[in-house]
């Protein structure tokens, strides 16, 4: 088959699989974007207040934590990585802007900007940073299935 003969079956494919899985409506959304905003604020709240098992069970059991160009599983990331998160989040002030939710069916992707100002290990800090989670509906509610963290000086 030549590359002239796929690539109208391959967008056809891509317009079905669009049209399949539209943007909730507004009126879904609304309740939606609550929902997922709530489950990505109680994250941070998690990990503000220092209570690992609440951050833990926010993520679900194949969740992946990408920062500082590296990928971590959940369960790598919840025995390290967690707990030096909470010792920064708890030391250092992060002001984080609004989220901004994006709903697909059972699908949603949550991405704010941040600035973290202050002190940690004897260094000052002033970062800019950007966070874009993936959520997924559950039975039991929304659970993080991915999160990507970057973060730059902002000098």
């Amino acid at each position: 088959m030549n590359a002239m003969r796929i690539a109208p079956i391959t967008c056809g494919l891509s317009f079905l699989l669009l049209a399949a899985c539209p943007l909730a409506s507004a009126t879904e959304t609304e309740s939606e974007i609550a929902a997922i905003s709530a489950t990505v604020e109680g994250f941070h709240a998690a990990l503000s207040a220092g209570n690992a098992q609440a951050a833990a069970k926010l993520l679900a059991p194949d969740a992946v934590v990408m920062e500082g160009g590296e990928t971590q599983t959940r369960s790598a990331y919840v025995a390290h990585h967690l707990l030096e998160d909470i010792k920064f989040a708890k030391a250092v002030p992060t002001r984080r802007g609004k989220t901004d939710v994006k709903v697909a069916g059972d699908v949603a992707w949550a991405s704010s900007s941040s600035v973290t100002q202050g002190m940690y290990q004897s260094k000052a800090l002033n970062l800019m940073g950007a966070e874009l989670m993936v959520l997924t509906r559950t039975s039991t509610g929304w659970q993080i299935r991915a999160i990507h963290w970057s973060s730059r000086s902002s000098k």
